[in-house]
């Protein structure tokens, strides 16, 4: 009857743990993977910059400390529970007291029915017996969770330990930085203004050497073109400036009435010379061109033969000249080294004292040479526009002809080798083939309209001008 009565409370003790412990796990195993793999997973930040790594390792502390408060809240609420559990088994045991109590008055009661509830009593006794073995496997289990917990948490701690000692070390690295830095700073402040007073005393001394350059004139020479400057402005205002005015109104108003005069004129032009100048000139075109092919084929022909000729003479002059010349070399040369060193600091100070005036002679140059590209662009301009305006001047309006006839008095006056090379230039373009050499000059190549035209390309029998560099300007 004893045996009867423990396993009966051995196997409710055992249903009771396994409902407790089972309620206990499912609340702690979800909870513990976290944290253990954020306190793993910190020691990868450890490689970023020194703030940024501050801050993480801070904020991760924080979080660490936040989550062993809760951890342990939450065992202290396990051991609570498991207070309450224990107390129902108490009143469970109480129950199984009262039943074996009854059991025992039941076997008075009757045979076959103790029978019966024996039978039931050991089956259930016995499934009882199960469950209590389980109950005690899983409270175990439970406790080695508890136990391996207990460590992961010890194990934190040292790691925030271990944390806590890095921060202090990376708070000392920063404080150093930061220290080197405003020392850096400092010295680059001391460094700027060493740099400004360096600038104003060569500013200052800049200024000396200029007004002691800027004075080469004796005084009274000086005062004396200041005064005639002002008579010559005074003059200009008075009676030139106004007379100049006079005649250009009068030229544009002597434009006006040419231009009236000239219309019924244009327009007789218009209707009867112009188509019959231009079936002229297609049958002389048409006449002239196979004479203009000949000629051009036979004076490249004659221009390359006379070439082959005389480059053989030019090498056989160079090479008879040549070793007189390295003769003549040798013996001048200790002469003209002397001269070189006797001369030398004379031209070095030649050049000091007329630096200054040879800045202010290439600001000047540089100013004509812009005045007179804007000269240039609108001469240019106003010629193309009047000659568009007019249908029968309307095809001579192209870059070629302005330029041409922007410059044609100048160049047939002085230099009438560019104008032949200009007219055979135009020949060449319109009939597509190679030009022999000019008294000008020998040109290279192929040129196109548009660099005659812009002036990018000029040869002249003593200079060539390109890119409005020098000489003529396109």
């Amino acid at each position: 009857m004893a045996a009867a009565k423990f396993l009966v409370f051995s196997l409710f003790l055992a249903l009771v743990l396994t409902t407790a412990w089972a309620d206990a796990s499912a609340d702690s195993d979800g909870d513990v993977a976290a944290p253990v793999s954020q306190v793993t997973g910190s020691k990868d930040l450890e490689t970023s910059a020194l703030k940024i790594e501050l801050d993480q390792l801070t904020s991760k502390i924080q979080s660490l400390e936040s989550k062993i408060s809760k951890k342990t809240r939450e065992l202290k609420a396990k051991d609570e529970k498991l207070a309450e559990k224990e107390k129902l088994i108490k009143d469970k045991a109480d129950i199984v007291g009262s039943l074996l109590s009854e059991i025992s008055s039941l076997q008075k009661r009757g045979k076959l029915d103790d029978a019966e509830q024996l039978n039931k009593a050991n089956a259930r006794a016995a499934e009882l017996q199960k469950q209590f073995e389980k109950l005690k496997n899983e409270f175990e289990a439970q406790n080695a969770e508890k136990e391996a917990l207990g460590t992961k948490a010890s194990e934190g701690e040292r790691k925030v330990d271990e944390l806590n000692l890095k921060l202090k070390n990376l708070q000392k690295i920063s404080d150093e930085q930061m220290s080197k830095i405003r020392k850096t700073e400092r010295a680059l402040k001391v460094a700027e203004e060493e740099m400004l007073k360096a600038k104003l005393e060569v500013s200052s001394r800049t200024k000396e050497l200029m007004e002691v350059h800027g004075a080469w004139l004796p005084p009274w020479l000086a005062v004396q073109l200041v005064r005639f400057q002002s008579l010559a402005q005074k003059h200009w205002n008075v009676h030139g400036k106004p007379r100049l005015e006079l005649v250009i109104q009068k030229a544009q108003e002597n434009k006006v009435k040419a231009a009236k005069w000239a219309e019924p004129h244009l327009e007789t032009v218009k209707t009867k010379w112009i188509p019959t100048v231009k079936d002229q000139w297609v049958v002389v075109t048409t006449q002239a061109e196979p004479h203009v092919r000949s000629l051009c084929a036979k004076s490249v022909e004659a221009y390359e033969t006379s070439k082959t000729a005389v480059t053989v003479h030019l090498v056989r002059v160079q090479e008879i000249v040549d070793p007189y010349f390295q003769e003549a070399k040798k013996f001048s040369k200790p002469y003209i080294d002397q001269v070189a060193t006797i001369t030398k600091p004379h031209v070095d100070k030649i050049r000091v004292v007329v630096k200054p005036y040879t800045k202010k002679a290439v600001r000047a140059y540089g100013k004509f040479l812009e005045s007179a590209t804007t000269y240039h662009h609108q001469v240019q301009e106003t010629v193309q526009d009047t000659l568009k305006r007019h249908e029968l001047t309307e095809t001579l309006a192209t870059k070629e002809f302005v330029w041409h006839q922007q410059y044609w008095p100048c160049l047939s006056f002085s230099c009438p080798e560019s104008v032949q090379l200009f007219s055979v230039r135009n020949q060449r373009d319109q009939l597509e083939v190679p030009i022999p050499a000019t008294p000008g000059g020998r040109v290279k190549g192929p040129m196109q309209k548009s660099e005659i035209a812009e002036g990018r390309v000029w040869c002249l029998p003593s200079w060539r001008v390109r890119d409005g560099t020098s000489g003529l300007h396109g």
